[in-house]
């Protein structure tokens, strides 16, 4: 695979990276099966490798992770995340600078390295201060734990506000973003591509495959048995009808193309200049075998232009039961004044 560059980071990446969470208990439970997807991936050109503490669960996918490397890691972008609740203390979760220096050094053990290439916070956290997380992440930085950070499923307000204090502080800054994208999920093309393309941040998108609607192997009114076991987690997302009526569009205008539905998704969303790779997260062999066989493939301006037709640019066909919202719109006490403050008088 040709590498791109990451961000300003000065790191060449393949624009697949492997994302590990399937691996363990709430994917493929066989350790030594998702060990030979990693080496699958490194044969097949995969540089770039992306997991987190909450994987597996409980850090099972980044002890998977680590075994896979035990020889290779110099060859491996090795990326992860901090911010997942890791047990029930309310202080093992979250960005402050008492869990995220803990916490890495439990990944770094896991992962079996003595450093990480790319560190990432999970989630925006409202409860700590952006300056608390920058400058537990910049100590990481200088101590050699940790050679860039990043960030994860934040506004892009917030992105530009985590560079204003960078900058104004003399701290590391994310040098990556992760967000959601695919052709059923495209609100990142508004501001969060163009902000990142701004800022000279690198963009690894997760769900390209729209949490697995865009496999094909999804019908409306023909579930699959997959479509069981993800019922239990994306139960708005994979019963969308306004989704699912998008898929059985897209699904003729790839085989028109003589594509398979999955080689098209992924090649829409490596085609904006803003993405630097697209995530995937095989649960089998079959899957990751799957989609490296469409790893060179492009698609022209006329199938991108009938694409936009079925979902125009910069538009959710609909949310995603796990995509990130907002304070300000899960809280009703932060949206409604209080009864007796709400009456209007008139001059």
């Amino acid at each position: 695979m040709k590498t791109r560059a990451l961000g300003r980071t000065g790191i060449q990446v393949s624009p697949y990276c492997l994302g590990t969470m399937m691996f363990g208990r709430t994917g493929n439970p066989d350790h030594a099966e998702c060990v030979r997807m990693v080496h699958r991936a490194l044969e097949a050109g995969i540089n770039f490798i992306d997991t987190a503490d909450v994987y597996g669960p409980d850090g099972e996918s980044e002890e998977i992770v680590g075994k896979a490397l035990k020889g290779r890691r110099d060859d491996v972008v090795l990326a992860t995340k901090v911010n997942g609740p890791m047990g029930q203390d309310p202080n093992r979760r979250g960005s402050s600078r008492r869990w995220i220096v803990t916490e890495v050094e439990h990944s770094l053990r896991r992962l079996g390295t003595d450093h990480i290439d790319l560190y990432q916070v999970h989630h925006p956290d409202p409860a700590t201060d952006i300056e608390e997380t920058l400058s537990a992440l910049t100590d990481l930085v200088r101590s050699g734990k940790v050679r860039s950070i990043g960030c994860s499923n934040l506004p892009p307000a917030q992105i530009v506000e985590a560079h204003w204090v960078a900058e104004r502080r003399g701290l590391e800054r994310f040098r990556t973003e992760q967000p959601p994208y695919s052709i059923l999920n495209r609100a990142i093309e508004c501001e969060v591509l163009p902000v990142c393309e701004r800022y000279g941040m690198g963009t690894l998108v997760w769900s390209p495959l729209a949490m697995g609607l865009l496999t094909g192997r999804h019908r409306k009114g023909h579930p699959s048995d997959a479509h069981a076991a993800r019922m239990q987690w994306v139960p708005r997302h994979m019963t969308d009808q306004r989704k699912l009526d998008a898929v059985e569009q897209l699904l003729p205008l790839a085989e028109q193309a003589g594509l398979p539905l999955t080689h098209m998704a992924m090649a829409f969303v490596l085609t904006h200049p803003g993405v630097t790779s697209a995530i995937i997260g095989p649960r089998t062999m079959a899957h990751l075998d799957d989609l490296l066989a469409g790893a060179t493939t492009t698609l022209d301006d006329g199938l991108l232009d009938r694409i936009d037709a079925i979902v125009p640019p910069g538009t959710d066909v609909g949310p995603l039961d796990v995509a990130y919202v907002p304070p300000a719109l899960t809280e009703t006490a932060l949206r409604r004044r209080e009864a007796g403050q709400r009456a209007v008088t008139s001059a």
